[in-house]
């Protein structure tokens, strides 16, 4: 029996920040998946090598995990004042479902620098040396993020003295802005907060009647008291995702505080939308041991934040989540705020499970509402490899 060849297909493997994903150039993807839908999916959780019910992606680019199971489609920007489009993938491991719901902060780190070398940004808008600003529209959400991409010798510089908590080596710093950050996708209310409050109650069947911050500014983010469901906030990966009944757990939150925020129609959708909202915990400050057996101080801290991602407590914190909680700390009354002291700040220091992260945001109330312009916060980025990756050629 004959069977089709494969086709390969130009892809860089990058890591931006603490997540890794595979990027595509648009127009390098075959036709049929230059436009949403089904090929567009089946194309990228092949790639990745999803799904996979043993949960381990052998055979794909996937590393078994929220922060490797990604994958990236940039474009020339037709969009003014723009130079790409940016459209971010999470792609499910165990299941056949691509989730195109929200951003991906850390591969944000890694899309300027991809842009630049695959000749995407107007070759005037790179300096000899210094720092090429390259404007991205995030496409799934809709929302403006600027790129400083260090130039050295005409070339993107990838190395460098940066460190940058949950990543091994250190590299080139890479600062992004975040534009007006709170969300206002359909069916999110259009607001920062959407229920109008900085914090509620949530009752959520088998936990109880939670305090919970609900807010949309990076990506949609359920927030609430590590004490309130039993934690410390100091705690690691295994402490969470070894416990089957807290994982249960907090994907009942998460589909309540969905539902609540109007996300999705009734509680079953959540299982259909898995990389938003997220849900994060947030303690005063304590020392503790990062996963690498790091010391982290309580003074070195404002805070303590972990989170959640495609079901797991995430070994770092999602750079999408860290624009929620800079956003949150600024302003006075949410449970993040709260648990950095209360007082109004314009940055803020949390600790993770791989050590700390300081984000910056500027926010304001107008006529009431608060508002957010800017976040802003520091990465880094590589490219790992280069070249095409390969999938049967009967795919479509």
């Amino acid at each position: 029996m004959a069977y089709a060849a494969q086709i390969k297909i130009p892809a860089t493997y990058m890591r931006g920040g603490t997540s890794k994903g595979v990027f595509f150039s648009l127009l390098d993807l075959p036709e049929v998946a230059q436009v949403p839908g089904a090929a567009r999916d089946a194309l990228l959780l092949r790639v990745i090598g999803s799904p996979d019910p043993y949960e381990k992606q052998i055979d794909g680019m996937g590393a078994a995990t929220s922060s490797t199971s990604k994958t990236v489609i940039v474009s020339k920007s037709l969009r003014p004042d723009h130079d790409v489009d940016y459209l971010f993938g999470q792609v499910s491991i165990d299941k056949p479902f691509v989730d195109w719901s929200g951003n991906c902060g850390n591969l944000s780190a890694a899309v300027g620098s991809f842009a630049i070398n695959s000749a995407l940004v107007d070759p005037s808008r790179i300096p000899q040396n210094g720092t090429a600003v390259v404007r991205i529209w995030q496409a799934n959400i809709g929302k403006t993020i600027i790129a400083h991409v260090p130039i050295t010798d005409g070339e993107v510089q990838e190395t460098g003295d940066f460190e940058l908590d949950g990543v091994t080596f250190p590299a080139a710093e890479v600062q992004l802005e975040f534009l007006n950050p709170a969300a206002d996708e359909e069916g999110a209310g259009g607001s920062m907060f959407p229920t109008g409050n900085l914090v509620d109650d949530l009752n959520v069947p088998g936990v109880g009647n939670l305090k919970v911050t609900m807010i949309n500014a990076g990506i949609p983010t359920i927030f609430v008291n590590a004490h309130d469901i039993g934690y410390t906030g100091a705690e690691l990966q295994n402490d969470i995702n070894g416990d089957a009944k807290a994982l249960v757990m907090f994907e009942t939150i998460r589909a309540h505080g969905a539902l609540r925020m109007g996300l999705i129609d009734n509680v079953q959708d959540a299982a259909k939308r898995q990389h938003t909202p997220k849900v994060a915990f947030v303690a005063k400050p304590m020392d503790y041991l990062s996963s690498s057996g790091k010391a982290v101080s309580a003074n070195s801290v404002d805070l303590l934040v972990r989170a959640l991602s495609m079901g797991k407590l995430h070994h770092a914190m999602m750079g999408t989540a860290a624009v929620a909680i800079g956003t949150a700390a600024a302003i006075p009354g949410t449970l993040v705020n709260l648990a950095a002291g209360g007082e109004q700040r314009s940055a803020v220091r949390f600790g993770h499970p791989s050590g700390t992260l300081r984000v910056g945001a500027e926010a304001q109330q107008v006529n009431g509402d608060w508002t957010v312009t800017k976040a802003i916060m520091s990465r880094s980025a590589r490219v790992l490899m280069e070249g095409w990756v390969r999938v049967p050629g009967d795919l479509f």
